[in-house]
């Protein structure tokens, strides 16, 4: 699948035509000692002249519009020199990047330079005032020579690997502003940069500043609905297209987008964005919310990739949020796009290979690892549990997810504490000699608490579980 090209903003250009139309005494500013003569004449060369002439211009003299820009040992860069002037900081930013646009020669020149990014770095935290624009010229101008650094090695450059976290840091700050305009910009600079799996896994290791924000925009593109209650209830309706007003069709493209290159890293990152964000669950509703072709191809082909590379664990859940039978609606409609047909194929023929060989301890233990409880059939049956509580206490994660599960209010699905007291009550009367196993996880003081619930199918689920516990009480 390709990417979109990345066009600018509206907002962005509005800005740079802005500040490109403004006048700068610039004579002025050599007199007061803001840039020097040398400054002045490179400026000027490439000021408000057509792109052909700015391009020879520049390629005859690479070295100093690179030192320009850059600096060098024997010059600052016109952005030093400038600092206290913001207006031009704010149109050298600008040339800057119509520069490098403009003038394929020079971003490869800039990324030879030992430290080219130095004079830009700092004006990322210039200011924390959303309508300052210098911190958004600079991620612009980064954004693009970073993203032609990524693309130029297959080894991971000293310079990116300082950069990147920086662009993250506040290109992420963009992604939570209430304004649609810098949250398009912010989303998009962040996709420009996600090219190598490098600049990958340093996104994921900010995960906390850099995917919260995304996850946060696709739950509001759901209104807002408990998304993991909703899947886990086996709902499997007919698609309804729409999705909240309060997400524009682009933005919700362009998350979708940063997050489908993020799971090619998916042997790295599935286990955790299930972990932490539900996000199988998520990627159910979302589907079928999805409004056009294109949002569904993301859905389908990061579903894929996270699916493939995490089948022992992202497998089971995928089945327990009733993801075949919405692939099985998906098929039914009249569906254009080559990609997502075959990517429909694909994640649909995998789970049907993994149902076939399916056994009921699978589906308990998916249900676990989903993060949500129903009242499916293993919890109420007493062979079940003679089968499989041994099998259960010795795996590695399932009572540790059933004590995090229990650990949570659950306040607008108390079943989920009344079928985990039920599972606690069976673990401790097929193997009462395991109960210090489920103490230490605190399971019992857990039950023991929930026994005041103000739910009543919790109390009675609690005090059955603890009824079990004190038959043993007695037998050492």
């Amino acid at each position: 699948m390709s990417t979109i090209s990345l066009e600018s903003p509206a907002y962005l250009s509005s800005l740079q035509n802005n500040i490109r139309a403004r006048p700068i005494p610039w004579e002025g500013a050599v007199r007061a000692g803001n840039i020097t003569d040398d400054h002045l004449k490179k400026i000027k060369a490439v000021d408000k002249v057509r792109k052909d002439q700015r391009r020879q211009t520049v390629e005859a003299d690479i070295p100093g519009y690179v030192s320009l820009l850059s600096g060098s040992p024997d010059a600052k860069s016109v952005l030093d020199s400038a600092s206290k002037r913001t207006d031009i900081v704010q149109y050298i930013l600008v040339l800057a990047a119509d520069l490098i646009n403009d003038v394929p020669a020079l971003p490869s020149a800039l990324i030879a330079h030992p430290d080219p990014y130095k004079p830009f770095l700092p004006l990322l935290r210039h200011s924390t005032n959303a309508e300052d624009p210098i911190p958004l010229l600079t991620s612009t101008f980064l954004t693009n020579l970073v993203s032609i650094s990524l693309a130029s090695s297959s080894k991971s450059a000293a310079r990116d690997e300082e950069a990147l976290p920086q662009l993250y840091t506040y290109l992420s700050s963009l992604t939570q502003s209430q304004d649609s305009g810098l949250q398009d910009i912010g989303v998009q600079e962040l996709s420009a940069l996600l090219r190598t799996s490098r600049s990958r896994e340093i996104f994921w290791k900010q995960r906390r500043e850099t995917v919260d924000p995304l996850i946060k925009i696709l739950r509001a593109a759901t209104g807002g609905k408990d998304t993991s209650s909703s899947t886990a209830a086996g709902s499997s309706r007919a698609i309804e297209p729409g999705l909240s007003g309060s997400v524009g069709l682009q933005l919700l493209y362009r998350v979708l987008l940063v997050l489908w290159q993020l799971s090619f890293e998916g042997g790295l990152i599935g286990d955790d964005l299930q972990a932490d964000y539900e996000f199988l669950q998520l990627y159910t509703y979302l589907l079928r919310l999805s409004p056009k072709e294109k949002t569904t191809r993301l859905l389908l082909a990061t579903l894929n990739n996270l699916l493939s590379s995490n089948r022992t664990t992202l497998l089971p859940v995928a089945v327990f949020v009733r993801i075949p039978a919405l692939l099985s609606n998906l098929s039914g409609r009249h569906l254009t796009d080559p990609d997502l047909v075959e990517d429909l194929k694909t994640v649909s023929d995998m789970l049907d290979e993994y149902t076939k060989t399916q056994t009921t301890f699978d589906q308990y233990a998916a249900e676990l690892q989903s993060g949500h409880l129903r009242w499916s059939p293993p919890h109420r049956n007493p062979t079940f549990w003679k089968d499989n509580a041994r099998r259960i206490l010795d795996d590695a994660n399932l009572p540790k997810k059933l004590a995090e599960i229990m650990s949570k209010e659950w306040d607008n699905d108390k079943q989920v504490l009344a079928i985990a007291c039920n599972d606690v009550g069976h673990l401790v009367k097929e193997l009462p000699g395991r109960r210090a196993q489920l103490e230490k996880l605190g399971l019992k003081a857990r039950v023991m608490e929930l026994m005041a619930d103000k739910d009543e199918s919790v109390r009675w689920e609690s005090l059955r579980a603890v009824g079990e516990w004190l038959r043993y009480t007695f037998d050492g």
